[in-house]
């Protein structure tokens, strides 16, 4: 998992109001797609040329543009001359590496947020998602061809009232709604491995058990940097007074509100979980050597008084009362049998092992 965005040193410098792309190439070729639809009929077609927009800015129905690749500057530069977008919004749309953001200009509203996927490998894709909100407008900006916006085109087509009947600003709603829904789904996903993680802890010691909580922690961290400037975003958005959200679709964002905090949440509580993993292991290791230790004392001191005894008769004195008695080494033998069985049994009755 990428844990972020390299900075590229050609872009230092650069004027916030430059159109220039300051990402890494993902698609070959940009590409627009437009679905066109009111509440009894859906035009869906790719765009070749930019100037093929005018119809649809100038007709009444709800028009979803969305572009694929930030990288064709020609084509930006019509996009914000058709759309009279601010030179600076239009710059930070071709910036990967912007931070979550909204932003109010004379004909709509700027979003931008981190959009993550499961892509077909089975990894973690995260791609800077922009969203322009116009009078029955949107255009949404990616840099790559994959995004998680299938259920809302089928919503589309499948004459869901809501959607066909909401304007832009419901639309803008409905893909906030679909990018937010899969930061909870993708923590999940993460959590369900963090809570086996926790069953396995309980069942075996893992000397590995460090190695792979870090990499969780890793990779946590990384879902929580991207989610919580979302929040943030979407807090601001929920609280802004814009003729480009009408009231009736202001509950909805409300809504919003509640599902980036529950995103949040989950990420934090997970990272808790991981905390509190950590300290278990520390303390499982603590107790296990701790043991070691309690029966390593306890085997020395079972062989202190042997010692002694056979010290004693390793001495090198020329007379001992046992050393010519026949059943001396069989007494010895006896003796430290007996005083060992007896410092055993001591410390079972002490519970000590």
């Amino acid at each position: 998992m990428p844990r972020n965005i390299p900075r590229r040193k050609e872009d230092i410098g650069l004027s916030p109001y430059e159109m220039v792309f300051r990402g890494q190439k993902k698609i070959d070729e940009a590409t627009m797609f437009v679905i066109d639809f009111n509440t009894t009929n859906v035009k869906e077609m790719e765009i070749n040329e930019v100037e093929e927009l005018e119809t649809f800015k100038k007709s009444h129905t709800t028009t979803w543009l969305n572009v694929n690749g930030l990288d064709n500057v020609p084509m930006m530069e019509k996009l914000r001359a058709l759309f009279e977008i601010d030179s600076n919004i239009m710059s930070d749309i071709m910036n990967p590496m912007i931070r979550s953001k909204v932003q109010e200009f004379d004909h709509g509203l700027f979003v931008t947020l981190k959009m993550l996927q499961i892509n077909e490998k089975n990894k973690l894709a995260v791609e800077n998602l922009s969203l322009l909100i116009m009078d029955n407008f949107v255009i949404s900006f990616q840099e790559g061809g994959g995004d998680v916006f299938n259920p809302i085109r089928e919503r589309i087509r499948k004459q869901k009232k809501k959607i066909r009947t909401g304007g832009s600003d419901y639309l803008t709603f409905a893909l906030l709604d679909v990018v937010i829904d899969n930061y909870i789904y993708i923590v999940s996903l993460l959590g369900e491995r963090i809570e086996s993680l926790e069953d396995r802890m309980t069942d075996t010691f893992n000397k590995q058990m460090p190695g792979i909580i870090n990499t969780y922690k890793q990779e946590l961290n990384y879902l929580r940097r991207n989610i919580k400037p979302a929040r943030e975003m979407i807090l601001t958005l929920a609280k802004m007074e814009t003729e480009f959200i009408h009231k009736t679709n202001r509950v909805n964002y409300k809504e919003l509100q509640d599902n980036i905090n529950e995103a949040n949440e989950l990420a934090d509580s997970y990272r808790e979980m991981l905390y509190d993993l950590l300290n278990i292991y520390h303390t499982t290791a603590t107790t296990r050597l701790n043991d070691i230790i309690k029966l390593l004392t306890i085997i020395s001191v079972i062989f202190i008084p042997l010692t002694f005894i056979v010290g004693v008769y390793g001495t090198n004195f020329d007379y001992f009362p046992e050393i010519r008695w026949h059943y001396g080494y069989f007494a010895m033998w006896a003796v430290m049998i007996a005083v060992a069985g007896f410092m055993v049994w001591y410390f079972k009755r002490k519970d000590w092992f």
